[in-house]
């Protein structure tokens, strides 16, 4: 498995402007909603994919990726790496741009799904932590 270089993750940053969170907790003391709120406060538009939550973050929340009706330039994914498979196969449905799995995520039968299909992913990196250490 290989992310792409700093280089092409700023430019994939500096690109974004929506950014889908697989997995978003309406709690605030999770990492999901706290480095979203963050992502939130740089700019960048956030909907939350949670089943089990109406709105997060101040925006309506969607059970699944499938229900997303608009363009998503990064799938950002807090979910366990036994799930990536079919979230990437679910991402593989709607239109966006990246596929991003969180610190500590990876799944290489995912990993691999996605880049038969020639899809941009970056696993086991914290979106926040590339988005602080761009150069601008």
């Amino acid at each position: 498995m290989q992310n792409p270089t700093k280089e092409e993750i700023a430019h994939i940053l500096r690109e974004a402007k929506v950014i889908a969170v697989v997995g978003l907790s309406d709690k605030p003391d999770r990492t999901s909603y706290r480095v979203s709120q963050i992502m939130q406060q740089a700019g960048y538009k956030i909907i939350p994919v949670n089943p089990n939550a109406n709105e997060i973050l101040g925006e309506k929340a969607v059970k699944r990726l499938t229900d997303i009706k608009e363009h998503v330039d990064i799938v950002n994914v807090f979910r366990r790496s036994e799930f990536l498979p079919d979230i990437a196969r679910e991402f593989d449905q709607i239109d966006a741009d990246v596929f991003w799995a969180q610190l500590g995520i990876v799944n290489q039968e995912a990993f691999d799904f996605l880049t038969e299909k020639g899809c941009s992913t970056v696993m086991d990196y914290c979106i926040k932590v590339a988005y602080q250490e761009m150069d601008y």
